[in-house]
């Protein structure tokens, strides 16, 4: 594995570890390619922010560090430096300007939200969700989708919501068409495969597979060991072989027009 644009810092307030360390610990395992996809800092107009994403106080901080690391290693590591952005469609035009003004090379879609986010969004990951949610965010997956900004959705399966199978397969079966037709590759998630948690998930992988989606490999990095996680590797290249996936080794990054 030598490319990896998943990868976040202490700034967001739940990983540890600074840039500089990750870039190092990547270098040292010969990743040629390192994007930095921090969650993307927003403000709600009652002045609420999540506790999980980039103060917007430190925002620049964060653009500034990796500008100068990226110079800094210029000739061992290629960065680049992107957020990990929710779809809250009330607000993205203006969460989209905060990061195009920021300087964001590239957005992944990590959408853990329904609605809006805040005050009524519901976290998708929590166990068992109302099968009525994953309609909910299936849609918003699939309206993220078609704005074209997006270089990949990282962990599609994320969504908890299988209590009925066959409206699972329906609803999965809806985004990856919509993944598929758009060219937009979906993420094994290998923060998921480290952890032990839901996802990846067996038979959303099942349904990629079939429809013929594009499937990319990204560590979700949170300390600095995860900036290459070669325990999940071997899980990760077992999903693709037995679903028959297109693995994508180097994503095209999408370039982010001026405005959205």
């Amino acid at each position: 594995m030598k490319v990896n644009l998943h990868t976040h810092t202490f700034l967001c307030g739940h990983a540890t570890g600074t840039p500089e360390e990750y870039i190092k610990r990547a270098i040292e395992n010969d990743i040629k390619v390192l994007g930095f996809s921090e969650h993307a800092p927003f403000v709600f107009p009652d002045g609420f922010e999540f506790s999980y994403r980039v103060p917007m106080s430190r925002a620049e901080e964060y653009v500034e560090t990796l500008k100068f690391l990226r110079e800094k290693y210029k000739d061992e590591i290629k960065i680049h430096i992107g957020f990990e952005i929710e779809y809250f469609p009330l607000y993205f035009k203006d969460m989209y300007k905060i990061v195009k003004e920021l300087g964001a090379e590239y957005l992944i879609l990590g959408q853990h939200f329904i609605k809006n986010g805040y005050p009524d969004g519901c976290y998708v990951g929590m166990t068992q969700r109302p099968m009525s949610d994953l309609t909910e965010y299936v849609d918003c997956v699939i309206e993220a989708i078609n704005t074209g900004v997006f270089t990949y959705i990282a962990h599609p399966d994320l969504i908890e919501a299988t209590s009925d199978m066959q409206l699972y397969r329906q609803e999965m079966t809806r985004l990856c068409k919509e993944a598929k037709k758009c060219d937009i590759p979906l993420e094994i998630n290998f923060y998921g495969i480290r952890d032990h948690r839901f996802y990846p998930f067996d038979e959303f992988w099942k349904i990629a597979g079939q429809v013929g989606c594009k499937a990319v490999f990204g560590f979700d990095s949170h300390d600095t060991p995860s900036a290459f996680d070669e325990y999940s590797i071997p899980f990760a290249k077992e999903i693709v072989s037995k679903y028959g996936l297109i693995l994508v080794e180097e994503p095209e990054i999408i370039p982010l027009p001026s405005r959205f």
